[in-house]
């Protein structure tokens, strides 16, 4: 009974990850298929080369979450803060959040971010630490449009702000489900790199070539 268990929430987290690297896939294409219908977009090699390496890091780092826990909470709350850096990220890159892209004040959103990611390793990406890390980093984003002037950001760090509080309640979600299970912490990241190096066949194997090869064998 409990193989057969084990064995639908691994059928369901693949599917969970094919469609995530799928919708990358997807996603990836939109400009080029745009690039089609109108002379609005322009893009050029670089520009896909940029996207696409954000669409990977984004859907590699998920994967890696999914592969340290099968806590569906915990998966979302990873999704949902993986969504808005990368929302964050390319709309500084592309338009840019307060002014143009070429405003250095959009500098201070890379600080946005760096609380997240110091956060998270702080809290060795355990739940409850992580909670705090995103409350932490919605704290800041409504600080940078305070320090830029609320204006034009309002709606944008409404917008943002709410995405990363979703992401802490999310894990405060997967916390008290930890909690009440009575295990032990769940996420594990040396499991997550082994099973990823796993699919080179050695440990050597760095882990950047180690996730192309697992991408394309979620499919």
């Amino acid at each position: 009974m409990a193989g057969n268990t084990e064995n639908k929430g691994g059928q369901r987290g693949s599917r969970w990850r094919r469609a995530v690297w799928g919708t990358a896939a997807f996603i990836l294409l939109l400009p080029l298929l745009a690039m089609q219908f109108t002379g609005e977009v322009a893009w050029g090699p670089a520009d896909f080369a940029i996207f696409g390496a954000m669409l990977f890091a984004a859907c590699g780092t998920y994967e890696m979450a999914a592969r340290m826990t099968g806590n569906t909470a915990y998966r979302a709350a990873v999704g949902v803060a993986l969504a808005a850096s990368f929302i964050l990220v390319w709309m500084n890159l592309a338009v840019g959040i307060i002014g143009s892209e070429d405003n250095p004040a959009n500098l201070m959103y890379g600080g946005v971010l760096a609380v997240g990611i110091g956060g998270a390793i702080l809290a060795r990406f355990q739940p409850h630490g992580m909670a705090r890390a995103l409350a932490g980093t919605a704290l800041a984003q409504a600080l940078v449009a305070v320090i830029a002037g609320w204006g034009y950001t309002l709606i944008l760090t409404g917008f943002f702000v709410a995405l990363w509080l979703t992401s802490a309640r999310l894990f405060q979600k997967a916390a008290r489900e930890q909690s009440l299970a009575g295990a032990a912490p769940y996420v594990d990241s040396r499991r997550a790199f082994s099973s990823l190096r796993g699919h080179c066949g050695a440990w050597a194997c760095p882990d950047w070539v180690a996730l192309p090869r697992f991408a394309w064998r979620a499919f």
